[in-house]
């Protein structure tokens, strides 16, 4: 009966700890707070050190639920990364994912060598285990401060981050073979290991997404299973791939790959699923971690590791990233930024776990070391990513908000789904005519009456519109439907100016007095809508410039070939007073434009 007591007590203290971390997720977003840090508190104020005082150092459980988490987590990635992200962006990507890792690792190890006067080997050891990036902590700081990155540096770092965890993986098992047993044939032994993992993962990981897709699209289950059959089919790749000596985290990423770029039954449910799996692995897995720690030993060494956090943050990962992707002529904005996108995370503690499994005699040190370096990154990257972003103008400002979207699945066909949007404002996008010729009004609900579209007519504010829609396409609806913040209610819709998609962006920016980019000011339209949209623009498609929106009005063979220019109120005002005061100038000016625009 006493088991049975702990066994309640284990339960009662988990489930409040989970609680806990759910519920200051609210304050991580309030105040822009990495949500990893705040896991990785509550766990060490649990801990034996803390209020909680709870004794934990099992650290075969927690490598168990970390490869679980981690292995849930990379799949997750997988499964919303699209593979039109990867358009000119797999090379940099691949080669920081991969070169990258290796680089931070080396010049972190001589870091650590010369710190803590150990050999190169254990330097390099430690220095692979912080090698890699965490990508939940990254894109939610910056999904939290409402930014959008540029599509090169943003994809860049999206499939860097999320592929950069096998790399690290694998380079912290093969040193740790190495320190126990050296040879003479190390390199040689290590790049069969490199080929084997490689080779192996990808091969059960592409094998693997494909068999899901099969079954999910040929098996008939009762409702809610799907997202549950893909869940634990994730689980028996990354099982699979390992029990046959290849890389489990890179097989889980590449089937849920696999799985989110193909069509498949439930694919909304499955998502939305996944999500809250995501979230759930997230929190107990940093909570186990911060119940691993002991603060009191942490500060013991406090000094030392955080120069090895400084030489990793100042040295190690721009060094890395400059090496690396110079060769593909990113501008030095766009480096200094990515150099500082190096949040080190739960990957970076799951893997200085290894060490301790291992029995080596340096893995407790490596374990406070490990643990520091992410919290000092995470504080001093963390807090500070938004600022950098603006700072060297690699973000942009976001068109519209978050919108509320249904999406409801139909039965017999892969093809369409039914997905519905309360219609609020004044705005003229999402009138019938503005549509994209892929999405079809069905049905609108208008004051508890439900009304076909041919008895709706036009939408009104305050209707709720349903379409059919490709899974693939209904996320851009979003963009039109979206209720912009500072719309109220009778606010004056601004006046439209058709442009021809050859119009460069340097030319707009002289003629309506609009911030753009240096870089950016040869760019035609055409080519802004396709940097934007990584599967090509479609009609109703939004980019600002400045303090105005460029809308799609037109496109040919997936190419913008006619857009709209929209100016606010302030501008159009602006305007107004400039033709009222000086027209003959005004008209002048805009002739000399008109000129230089058709000998372009």
């Amino acid at each position: 009966m006493a088991s049975l007591g702990a066994i309640n007590v284990f339960l009662f203290v988990g489930a409040l700890l989970v609680l806990l971390g759910i519920l200051s997720s609210l304050i991580a977003t309030r105040f822009g707070a990495p949500l990893l840090l705040v896991f990785l508190v509550i766990g060490m104020l649990a801990g034996e050190d803390g209020p909680g005082g709870i004794r934990f150092d099992n650290v075969e459980t927690t490598y168990l639920v970390g490869s679980i988490a981690l292995a849930i987590i990379l799949f997750d990635g997988g499964l919303r990364t699209r593979i039109a992200t990867f358009r000119g962006i797999l090379a940099p990507a691949v080669v920081m994912a991969t070169l990258g890792v290796l680089l931070t690792a080396a010049l972190t190890g001589l870091a650590v060598m010369l710190i803590f006067e150990v050999s190169f080997l254990h330097g390099m050891l430690l220095g692979a285990i912080v090698g890699s990036t965490d990508a939940a902590a990254v894109f939610f700081l910056l999904r939290s401060g409402g930014l959008e990155l540029r599509r090169r540096v943003g994809s860049t770092l999206e499939v860097e981050s999320s592929t950069n965890d096998p790399m690290a993986m694998f380079l912290t098992l093969v040193l740790i073979e190495l320190v126990v047993a050296p040879g003479a044939d190390d390199l040689g032994r290590a790049g069969l290991m490199l080929l084997q993992q490689a080779a192996v993962g990808a091969t059960a990981g592409l094998a693997g997404g494909a068999a899901v897709c099969w079954l999910l699209n040929r098996v008939e289950l009762p409702g809610g299973l799907h997202p549950l059959l893909v869940l634990v089919a994730a689980l028996l790749v990354f099982g699979a791939a390992n029990l046959l000596g290849g890389s489990g985290f890179l097989a889980t990423y590449l089937a849920g790959l696999v799985v989110g770029n193909r069509p498949v039954r439930a694919y909304a449910s499955i998502i939305d699923f996944h999500d809250t799996a995501t979230w759930l692995c997230q929190i107990l897995m940093f909570v186990l971690l911060g119940l691993l720690v002991t603060p009191t030993r942490l500060l013991d060494g406090a000094l030392p590791a955080l120069g090895v956090a400084a030489a990793l943050m100042f040295l190690a990962r721009p060094a890395a990233t400059f090496l690396c992707l110079l060769p593909f002529r990113f501008a030095f904005k766009e480096l200094a930024f990515v150099s500082w996108v190096g949040l080190r995370g739960a990957v970076s503690i799951f893997l200085a776990i290894l060490p301790l499994l291992a029995g080596l005699p340096e893995a407790r040190l490596f374990f406070d070391v490990a643990f520091f370096v992410v919290l000092t990154s995470l504080l001093a990257q963390g807090w500070t990513l938004n600022a950098a972003a603006r700072r060297l103008k690699v973000a942009l400002p976001r068109t519209a908000a978050s919108v509320q979207r249904v999406e409801l699945d139909l039965p017999g066909q892969l093809a369409q789904e039914l997905v519905g949007y309360p219609i609020r404002g004044e705005r003229n996008w999402w009138r019938r005519a503005s549509l994209p010729r892929w999405a079809r009004l069905v049905l609108v609900v208008r004051e508890g009456a439900i009304l076909d579209a041919a008895e709706a007519g036009e939408l009104r504010p305050g209707d709720y519109g349903y379409f059919l829609a490709p899974p693939e396409r209904a996320h851009r609806l979003d963009r039109l439907f979206a209720l912009e913040d500072e719309e109220q209610e009778g606010q004056r819709r601004p006046s439209e100016f058709a442009l021809h998609a050859d119009v460069t962006l340097g030319a707009l920016a002289d003629l309506y007095g609009l911030e753009v980019p240096p870089e950016e000011r040869d760019w035609t339209l055409e080519r802004l809508f396709a940097e934007r949209f990584e599967d090509g623009p479609r009609r109703g498609d939004r980019l600002a410039i400045g303090r105005a929106v460029v809308i799609a009005r037109a496109i040919e063979e997936e190419r913008l070939a006619a857009a709209a220019l929209m100016l606010d109120d302030p501008y159009e005002r602006l305007l107004a007073e400039e033709r009222r005061q000086q027209p003959l100038a005004w008209l002048g000016r805009l002739w000399a434009r008109r000129g230089r625009l058709r000998s372009r």
